[in-house]
C-alpha cells in the first residue's frame, strides 16, 4: 500500500510540474508575441491641423504656416 501511495504521489507531482511548465511557457510566449508594425506616435496638434485643412476650414497658406510653427 505504501508503494502505491508513493507512486501515485510522484505521478501527481510530475503532472503538476508539467502543467506549471506549460502554463509558464505559454504566458511567456504570449508576452513576447509580435504585436505587428508599430506606428510612430501621433502629434495631436499636427493631426488636428491636417484634419482642419482636409475639411477646408483653413487655407493652404495658413496650413503651411501653422505646420512650420508646430515643427
Amino acid at each position: 500500500m505504501t508503494g502505491l501511495f508513493v507512486t501515485v504521489s510522484v505521478l501527481v507531482l510530475v503532472a503538476l510540474g508539467v502543467y506549471l511548465a506549460v502554463t509558464v511557457s505559454a504566458s511567456v510566449r504570449a508576452g513576447r508575441a509580435d504585436p505587428g508594425p508599430r506606428r510612430p506616435p501621433v502629434d495631436r496638434a499636427q493631426e488636428e491641423l491636417r484634419l482642419r485643412y482636409a475639411r477646408g476650414e483653413i487655407g493652404r497658406e495658413e496650413y503651411l504656416q501653422r505646420k512650420i510653427d508646430l515643427e
